[in-house]
C-alpha cells in the first residue's frame, strides 16, 4: 500500500526480531496442523509472512460497516463496537497457523481487559459448531462472525482492505476505519503496539 508510514514502524520491526521467540514457544504443542504450519508446510491455505502495513490517519478511509451472527447466534455489528479499538482475526479450523496462532490472539485480548478494545474473529469457512469446538479447545472467550452463515462481512472488509491470505488480522480504529493489517500470523508484541498506538490516538 503507497505512502504507508508509522511513528511505531521502528519499534515495531525491532519487535518482530524479539518476539519470534515468543511466538514459537507460545504456539500451541501437540498440534499436527500447527506444527505442519511451523515446519513451513502451507498445505490447504494460502499463508502470509506476518507482514505489518499501517495507515497514518489521513489516509484511511471509511468505516467498515458489518453485521453478522458469532458462533453462539448472536447477533454482532459494527455498532457494537463503536468507539472502541477493534482487532479482527480472519480464520478457519484447519488452518494450522491459524491454531499456531489462537493463544497468543487470547493473550493480547486479554492484555486489554478493561480497556476501550474489543476482539472478533472472522470465521471464513466453518459451521457455527466447529468454530465452538475451536474456542473451546483453543481457550478463545471473544466472539467469531460466521461467514458461512453470513457472507457478507467478509465483502464488507474485502471492500476496505485486501483479505487475501490466512489469517489476516485487522486493527480497527476508534472511527471503525482499518488502520493496520497483519498479513499472516501475529506477534504478540506487535499486535499490542499496534493497539497501543490506536488507543492513543483517542487520548
Amino acid at each position: 500500500m503507497r505512502g504507508i508510514r508509522s511513528s511505531s514502524t521502528r519499534r515495531i520491526a525491532a519487535l518482530a526480531v524479539s518476539g519470534a521467540l515468543v511466538f514459537s514457544l507460545a504456539a500451541c504443542a501437540n498440534d499436527p496442523l500447527a506444527d505442519q504450519y511451523r515446519q513451513g508446510d502451507n498445505k490447504g491455505f494460502i499463508a502470509g509472512d506476518g507482514a505489518v502495513q499501517e495507515i497514518p490517519e489521513d489516509q484511511r478511509g471509511e468505516p467498515v460497516e458489518f453485521a453478522a451472527a458469532t458462533e453462539n447466534g448472536d447477533p454482532v455489528s459494527s455498532a457494537d463496537y463503536a468507539g472502541d479499538v477493534l482487532v479482527v482475526n480472519f480464520w478457519y479450523a484447519a488452518c494450522g497457523p491459524c491454531r499456531a496462532e489462537a493463544k497468543d490472539l487470547e493473550a493480547v485480548y486479554q492484555e486489554f481487559a478493561g480497556e476501550n478494545v474489543d476482539f472478533l474473529g472472522v470465521n471464513t469457512l466453518d459451521s457455527p459448531a466447529a468454530a465452538t469446538a475451536f474456542a473451546e479447545n483453543y481457550g478463545i472467550t471473544y466472539p467469531s462472525a460466521i461467514a458461512a452463515e453470513t457472507p457478507a462481512i467478509k465483502l464488507a472488509f474485502a471492500e476496505k482492505t485486501p483479505i487475501q491470505a490466512t489469517p489476516t488480522t485487522l486493527v480497527l480504529d476508534a472511527q471503525g476505519r482499518v488502520a493496520a493489517r497483519i498479513i499472516g500470523p501475529i506477534d504478540p508484541s506487535i499486535l499490542k503496539t499496534l493497539v497501543q498506538d490506536k488507543l492513543a490516538e483517542t487520548s
